[in-house]
């Protein structure tokens, strides 16, 4: 494993929006909160996992999360990030986004920009 591994996937309901804001740049922003809860094994024993992540999607995929009801089944997929220079506290920073219910009508937009319908 190399020192630039980071790498994160991870499903759950979407819990809240903070209001859309554009980059200096012009790039849409979308910050949300994803809630999740799982039951995985960890030293040979079933363990509940229950946890929200605030996540940053910028460009096509914070238009698909602007898109996106509260309530919102999606498997996330991106890396970890400080939520600023001057904040310790991390946040997922968003490349792939899957809507898990219904996803025979769902979009996946990857980091560079191509849509695959489902």
């Amino acid at each position: 494993m190399s020192d630039r591994d980071n790498l994160l996937r991870l499903s759950g309901r979407l819990v809240e929006f903070a209001a859309p804001r554009t980059t200096p740049a012009g790039v849409m922003v979308r910050t949300c909160k994803l809630h999740h809860h799982s039951r995985q094994i960890e030293a040979g024993l079933p363990r509940e996992v229950e946890c929200e992540i605030e996540a940053v999607a910028l460009g096509q995929q914070a238009h698909l999360v602007a898109q996106a009801a509260l309530g919102t089944e999606l498997l996330l997929t991106g890396f970890l990030a400080r939520k600023s220079l001057r904040s310790a506290r991390l946040v997922m920073h968003v490349t792939q986004i899957e809507f898990v219910e219904g996803t025979e009508n769902g979009i996946q937009i990857e980091q560079d920009g191509h849509q695959a319908q489902g």
